[in-house]
């Protein structure tokens, strides 16, 4: 079981580098574009949204929203163009780092913070 467990790992991370291909090819409709390029983005990003030393919810990005986005990208690229972007990425081995997504995350951490912060703020005040 753990043998079929590192192939699916495997395969995902072959699957988010080709979802990354399959953005920049012109026969991909615009719609499975834009929504590659968010799963590429987060998929590949050095920083995760929720972070792993979180218990639980931390592994929720990695082992459910990761899938499901390459899943749903995978469904809406046409066969041919995804065996091509597929091989391509094989041939790489390694795949790239998103510095757009970990940025992307950064700003969502720091937008976060600050809504919480103004939020105690707001309710410490009403508290006086």
């Amino acid at each position: 079981m753990l043998s079929r467990i590192k192939i699916w790992a495997q395969h995902l991370k072959r699957d988010s580098h080709a979802v990354y291909l399959a953005s920049r090819d012109p026969r991909v409709p615009w719609h499975a574009k834009v929504l590659a390029v968010a799963v590429a983005a987060y998929a590949l990003s050095p920083i995760d949204l929720i972070p792993d030393f979180i218990p639980v919810v931390g592994y929720l990005d990695d082992l459910v929203i990761v899938p499901l986005g390459i899943w749903l990208v995978v469904s809406l690229i046409p066969d041919e163009v995804m065996a091509e972007c597929r091989a391509r990425a094989d041939e790489v081995g390694q795949r790239p780092v998103s510095r757009a997504g970990m940025i992307a995350i950064i700003v969502v951490w720091i937008v976060a913070a600050v809504l919480f912060g103004w939020i105690c703020y707001i309710a410490w005040r009403r508290l006086k």
